[in-house]
């Protein structure tokens, strides 16, 4: 199991010092004319770029996933250098996570481009580096709903049932559109009430198995906000804003996108294993610099602060991280909006059981079995062969579930999984996984879970509040803590583009406090 971060971050070294050596950069005039500018350092592009002859802020950048690594760039572009990169892990990418499982790529993580065309920037950083093959679409698999007493729901009823399915999730985006009240239902009453209304349609030969798949289907919504739905407001699916194109993996690693993002920057930008302990931002004690100290006795000055940290994270430090505390608003944002749990499970077989594209299985447990979550099991959605792999499933998992996971022994999951298997196909014989390889993203202290997700108690309106700097751009004293990370990004919560639009939408605003005061801040 070989962490592809590391291969990566290899290779675009090498390219790097080569890059280094010329600080050569060209800007582009119309679609054809290309002009070397020996004077600008690379990467600037210069119709955005800062003053070059006078001061420079100091920015300290919190986190190396891709919103920091893209808050990076964007201050390159504009012409800010004088800035590090504090990571508390010794790799890069945050949950953009690409392992080696054998010869198989597993991705601990984000897995998915969501939309791909233009409109997507991450999409535009994997064609930038070549990563996205053609055609677009997705390989057609064949998908197969089972159930716990180990029957294969026919292809014609499984139609229907996905069919349904998306007439239902289509409905919840009209209800966000179209219903301005302050009071939000849960998203597991909608679809229960939704469920039933299109079950009356059917004949009644076919509603018990329709029933089925769209209650398992619940599980992937599930998985995608990694919450029980009865936690989960109606408006966490309306509110997300879909990109055309369709979804695409990245067939090498989704690592692979972070290549832009590291060509430019100098390779003494980024220091490794720095866990920060506490963020002074008390600018008039510190002489108008924050100061953020690390649990190995480092300190670090500057002017802004740009916190990449998960959601998770400042959950659990909102009460030691920061000096003096956040300001109620901000506090409020943080411990209202949803932070959920979602894991998967690699399984390698030496003997496979299936034959590709054919191990695709849905889960299509009952209502009853979801409404009684006697074991973790009971959390996963679907168990399903990794692309460009003909040896290895993955099992994906949400919720308190995914927790209860993560705390079992290697051997355990094993043999759960192997057990569900062997329930939901029938089949008693099915073999036990050669090689397994798990995420933990809960009980790791450095995100404390997946992806935030809107609640009962939470709203656009804390979105917008959570990416508020802090103090607020409004009033007259100048901001310090700049805040970016997918939680921040209205429209593109959970997703691995919401997180790197929050990154340049950060560094941006530094860029125009830079020319507002013509170089470093003033001291409020």
């Amino acid at each position: 199991m070989i962490p592809l971060v590391k291969i990566a971050r290899r290779n675009i070294s090498k390219t790097l010092k080569e890059l280094n050596r010329t600080r050569y950069n060209y800007t582009l005039f119309g679609n054809h004319e290309r002009k070397l500018i020996s004077e600008t350092p690379f990467c600037i592009i210069t119709d955005c770029a800062i003053d070059l002859d006078k001061p420079q802020p100091s920015v300290l950048i919190i986190g190396a996933g891709i919103a920091g690594l893209s808050a990076a760039q964007r201050l390159l572009q504009c012409g800010i250098y004088n800035f590090k990169i504090l990571e508390a892990s010794d790799r890069l990418g945050g949950r953009i996570h690409s392992c080696k499982l054998g010869e198989t790529v597993a991705e601990m993580g984000c897995q998915y481009i969501r939309g791909a065309c233009c409109n997507n920037t991450v999409f535009n950083l994997a064609a930038q580096e070549g990563l996205v093959r053609q055609p677009l679409g997705e390989r057609r698999k064949s998908i197969f709903y089972c159930t716990s007493e180990g029957k294969f729901i026919n292809s014609v009823v499984s139609a229907k049932a996905h069919n349904i399915f998306r007439k239902i999730k289509s409905d919840a985006h009209k209800l966000f559109k179209n219903n301005k009240s302050s009071k939000k239902g849960s998203l597991e009453k909608f679809l229960h009430f939704k469920i039933q209304e299109e079950l009356r349609k059917l004949p009644e030969e076919q509603q018990s198995d329709v029933s089925r798949i769209l209650h398992g289907l619940t599980n992937e919504i599930r998985y995608c906000v990694g919450e029980d739905l009865g936690m989960v407001s109606t408006d966490s699916i309306g509110s997300v804003t879909n990109i055309p194109g369709g979804d695409i993996t990245i067939p090498k690693g989704f690592i692979g996108v972070l290549g832009p993002l590291l060509k430019c920057l100098p390779d003494d930008s980024i220091h490794f294993k720095k866990v920060v302990r506490l963020i002074d931002w008390n600018i008039k004690k510190n002489k108008s610099k924050a100061t953020v100290s690390c649990i190995d006795n480092s300190v670090y000055s500057a002017d802004y602060v740009i916190l990449t940290v998960s959601l998770g994270v400042l959950k659990e430090q909102l009460k030691t991280l920061f000096s003096p505390p956040l300001p109620e608003y901000k506090t409020k944002a943080i411990n209202s909006i949803g932070y959920g749990y979602a894991d998967k499970i690699f399984m390698k077989y030496d003997r496979p059981f299936w034959v590709p594209p054919n191990g695709n299985f849905r889960l299509a447990w009952s209502r009853e079995e979801l409404s009684n979550r006697t074991d973790w099991t009971k959390g996963l959605s679907s168990i399903q062969e990794v692309d460009g792999s003909e040896n290895t499933l993955c099992g994906l998992i949400s919720g308190p579930e995914a927790v209860c996971m993560e705390h079992s022994t290697d051997e355990e999951v094993a043999c759960c999984l192997t057990k569900v298997l062997r329930q939901f196909t029938g089949d008693p014989s099915l073999p036990y996984p050669s090689m397994l390889l798990r995420s933990k993203w809960a009980t790791d202290p450095l995100f404390r879970g997946a992806c935030s997700y809107l609640n009962l108690q939470s709203s656009i309106g804390l979105q917008k509040e959570l990416s508020n700097p802090v103090p607020s751009d409004a009033g007259r004293a100048t901001p310090v803590l700049l805040f970016a990370g997918e939680a921040t990004c209205e429209g593109h919560h959970s997703t691995v583009h919401g997180a790197r639009l929050s990154g340049i939408r950060e560094a941006e605003r530094v860029v125009r406090m830079t020319r507002r005061f013509g170089g470093p801040p003033l001291v409020n």
